[in-house]
């Protein structure tokens, strides 16, 4: 693993933070950003196609998938290792979906087709101004290295994250909110944002004060921003 949770430390020594205006009712000094569907783009399809069955690959890729690999992969983001879940797997749907969910695993970086266009700007703007920045992130510990082994940018532009599978807690749950706030050093929650492109986990993090917007992408994501105050 190349980035856990004894990576997420507090701010930097020496970070400048914006300094309030005074029509500001709070001055944004971190932003914390999900990782999938946020900073990069996952395609599920991505690490299957081309390696079985197109008609297969689309049932397992679409929401109602017959064969549960969101739900196990779920339990993963939980903290549950492959080992113990691949038993389950063979149990529910046999040894070829087993196989494949394995394989799919094994090559979960094939799923991470890019950075979400934009973002790396944005993380490098809010750097410069001397914002935090951060990743909170549902994903798997024994998958997690993949992002930053594809996209080292990402853990060179990120103070720090943390990973619901590490800690074995998660979003929406208020406390995993309240765990990354005091790892990222955060005291006044109404001082950060996050970003995520899952409702519930919006308001997760709305429940313990942090301003919180649904991601569209990286140009709502800045204007969201610069209507709080944030000088990028």
């Amino acid at each position: 693993m190349t980035t856990l949770a004894t990576q997420t430390a507090g701010p930097q020594d020496g970070k400048k933070h914006a300094e309030p205006t005074e029509h500001e009712a709070a001055a944004i000094s971190d932003v914390v950003f999900d990782f999938c569907g946020v900073l990069i783009d996952w395609q599920c399809g991505a690490a299957l196609r081309g390696r079985y069955p197109d008609s297969l690959v689309d049932r397992i890729c679409a929401p109602d998938d017959p064969y549960g690999f969101f739900d196990y992969e779920d339990r993963m983001d939980h903290g549950e290792a492959l080992a113990d879940i691949l038993p389950n797997v063979r149990h529910d749907h046999g040894d070829d979906i087993a196989d494949i969910f394995a394989d799919y695993i094994a090559r979960y970086d094939d799923s991470l087709t890019r950075i979400i266009p934009g973002m790396e700007s944005l993380l490098k703007d809010l750097k410069a101004a001397g914002y935090g920045v951060w990743g909170l992130t549902n994903w798997s510990y024994e998958t997690f290295h993949f992002a930053f082994d594809k996209f080292p940018q990402l853990k060179e532009l990120l103070d720090g994250t943390v990973v619901s599978g590490v800690e074995k807690q998660f979003k929406p749950n208020a406390g995993f909110y309240r765990l990354a706030l005091g790892r990222f050093g955060i005291a006044d929650p109404a001082s950060s944002v996050f970003f995520d492109d899952t409702p519930r986990n919006v308001e997760g993090a709305k429940s313990v004060g942090m301003h919180a917007f649904l991601f569209d992408d990286a140009t709502h994501a800045r204007r969201e921003l610069q209507l709080l105050g944030v000088r990028i």
